[in-house]
């Protein structure tokens, strides 16, 4: 596979060149951006998957839903819908996608929304007779005909941008430039314990501005795992087999955390769509033991046959150093920016 991704090197010569024209026509106004007056904040990556920005997303809800009306706007990846849809009753993983879902699940105080046109599904919102006073867009950095206010831009510890190449070389959609538009740019997945040391490598291998501030979160999993009425502390389960599964883009850290000798661990792609014959094959396999997966997979697999043996392992983004300087951050902006309407 490394071979082949260095043969196509000349490919990612050319995507590199049309993305960074692409760039600059939007940088000069020859292709439009629209901006809304409301708060808007753009969270997203330059590499394709992987990064985390379902708990960071999830942790910007927790601090701004309690003082604002917040609403989500998310490409909807793998859904079974088209164009503007606006979470309610009716809507499941597979019509609204499962990490949208997820949201409207644990949130059920937001606006939880998915359209591929950011501009139309923003212009939906406020239409909505009870409008959003803040909107999250997820996965939205590379998004430029809308101009969000402020810029977050996630990036792994152990798959700093600033390493990878363009596709199909590496693993970057655009440019190692395109950083420069982050207000904030976060180094996720680190380990518990990165020293300042490290932390200060790292801040000059990325090359941030001045004015660009640095974060630095792990995953902090929770020391229970949850089904729809009950849970179980992890430290209970012992040394008892079980069956973990896990649809996302990097599962490791999720397998490392839970697995003991006997365990059976199943990965499949991320956003994956469970087939009926894949979900009858895992309940064989699992033999009755408890299956535990990831929040995102639980969503997607949470009304099959597998609902009374089914539980799920939450994730949150915690910050290795300075989350009050973090968060006053994002409050200033939305605060600025909402008396500035």
């Amino acid at each position: 596979m490394k071979l082949l991704r260095n043969l196509l090197f000349p490919f990612a010569v050319i995507y590199g060149v049309i993305t960074t024209i692409r760039n600059f026509l939007f940088d000069v106004g020859f292709l439009k951006s629209y901006a809304f007056p409301i708060p808007i904040i753009a969270v997203g990556n330059l590499s394709v998957g992987g990064t985390g920005k379902t708990p960071q997303i999830e942790y910007l809800i927790r601090l701004l839903s309690g003082k604002y009306r917040v609403a989500t706007l998310s490409r909807g990846y793998k859904r079974q819908s088209e164009g503007f849809l606006l979470a309610d009753a009716s809507v499941n993983a597979a019509i609204l996608g499962d990490e949208p879902f997820q949201f409207f699940q644990k949130f059920p105080a937001i606006q939880v929304a998915v359209d591929a046109n950011r501009k139309n599904g923003i212009e939906q919102l406020l239409s909505q007779k009870s409008t959003p006073e803040i909107i999250l867009l997820d996965d939205a950095y590379q998004h430029r005909k809308v101009k969000a206010g402020f810029y977050m831009l996630l990036t792994a510890y152990g798959d700093l941008y600033a390493n990878d190449f363009l596709l199909p070389t590496g693993n970057l959609r655009e440019s190692r430039s395109g950083a420069q538009r982050a207000a904030i740019v976060v180094v996720t997945k680190c380990p518990k314990n990165l020293s300042m040391a490290e932390q200060i490598s790292v801040k000059s291998r990325l090359k941030l501005a001045d004015n660009q501030q640095l974060y630095f979160t792990f995953v902090d999993y929770e020391d229970s795992i949850y089904a729809k009425d009950s849970k179980i502390e992890i430290i209970d389960l012992g040394n008892e087999s079980k069956l973990l599964l896990a649809g996302i883009a990097k599962p490791e850290p999720f397998f490392e955390y839970l697995k003991k000798e006997n365990d059976i661990c199943l990965t499949f792609p991320d956003h994956h769509n469970f087939s009926e014959s894949e979900i009858i094959a895992i309940q064989k396999q699992a033999k009755g033991r408890k299956i535990i997966t990831t929040e995102k997979d639980y969503v997607r697999l949470k009304d099959s046959i597998l609902f009374e043996q089914l539980y799920y392992l939450p994730i949150r983004s915690s910050f290795i150093n300075n989350e009050k300087e973090f968060d006053q951050t994002i409050l200033n902006y939305v605060g600025t920016s909402s008396r500035n309407r």
